[in-house]
């Protein structure tokens, strides 16, 4: 399932409306097909893998991230139904599908069917539909926000001169990072101060760029406006993407809006200069605990890439 949901990946965020699914096929102790969902939401992951498999799909082991859609469309077949035609063994399904179109009749069709249908939990399942699941249960995309900043917590000096706080690995990092969302957001001050490009220029990778939004109360040219950090439900997206500046951040966090908070930090001290984030209203130390898990860390060149999921108790 871990591995279907790397394949998920590859749908992101080019299958937009629909979820990035994955799914894999295995007869025999082989991977006998591999599917994504492709750009547009057409054809679907499981559509793509019993494609590749053909006949070797028959008494064979499906493992598909989401549960198969159940209902018609124009676009295509259900995969609930493709799947009890190609007649595997066993479904394993990493998430129930929220939509009510499918939620639970996709586990039914195939039982239905002859076919052994359950749901296998996996962390690594959740992480790869969390935009589809967070736009579905709270009706707003999944936020990231990052923050690039010397190891004092600083993001330019007093004059306001941060290029460039970290090296071109992270750089690169970022805009692999940017290729994975629908949506990318700065704050207004950035927007008019930098006027900075927010696309993807990795090499292959640039149709990724993701559409740009800013956060103000102004007309802006170029990009999208929202108000404040609640008029992300406007955004039609399921993964959101906020650069800064510390204002933004600021309210982003005040607002308990960011999902998950990504940080590069560079082995510079700036003394200073400008804070990576603004004040967020905490009035006692204790109610800043308990909030950020650690989910990945690693070196880029010389900087420190680390990445925290919101913990959300009782959500």
């Amino acid at each position: 399932m871990a591995a279907a949901a790397r394949l998920a990946l590859r749908a992101r965020p080019a299958s937009h409306p629909n979820p990035s699914v994955g799914c894999l096929i295995v007869s025999h102790g082989r991977v006998v097909g591999r599917g994504w969902t492709q750009p547009g939401g057409r054809p679907h992951a499981e559509a793509m893998a019993l494609a590749e498999a053909g006949d070797a799909a028959r008494g064979a082991d499906v493992y598909a991230t989401l549960e198969p859609c159940a209902h018609k469309s124009s676009r295509g077949p259900a995969c609930a139904d493709l799947l009890a035609e190609a007649a595997p063994a066993r479904v394993a399904i990493g998430a129930q599908d929220p939509d009510p179109r499918t939620c639970g009749q996709g586990i039914e069709r195939l039982r239905d069917a002859g076919i052994e249908a359950h749901i296998l939990d996996c962390s690594r399942t959740e992480a790869s539909l969390a935009g589809y699941m967070t736009r579905a249960r709270l009706g707003r995309p999944h936020v990231t926000l990052k923050l690039a900043t010397s190891l004092d917590g600083r993001i330019a000096l007093p004059d306001g001169s941060s290029r460039w706080i970290t090296g071109e690995a992270a750089r690169a990092h970022v805009h692999s990072r940017r290729a994975l969302a629908d949506a990318i957001l700065v704050g207004g001050g950035t927007w008019r101060g930098d006027r900075p490009r927010l696309d993807v220029r990795l090499p292959g990778l640039e149709v990724r760029s993701p559409q740009r939004w800013v956060l103000t109360s102004q007309p802006v040219e170029d990009a999208f406006a929202i108000a404040g950090p609640a008029d992300i439900a406007r955004i039609p997206a399921h993964y959101l993407y906020v650069e800064g500046g510390a204002q933004t951040a600021a309210s982003f966090l005040e607002a308990d809006l960011v999902d998950r908070l990504e940080i590069y930090r560079a082995p510079i001290i700036v003394g200073s200069g400008l804070p990576a984030i603004a004040d967020i209203g905490l009035t006692e130390l204790a109610q800043a605990h308990d909030r950020w898990q650690p989910v990945e860390r690693r070196a880029l060149g010389p900087d420190t890439y680390e990445a925290f999921e919101r913990t959300r108790q009782g959500d």
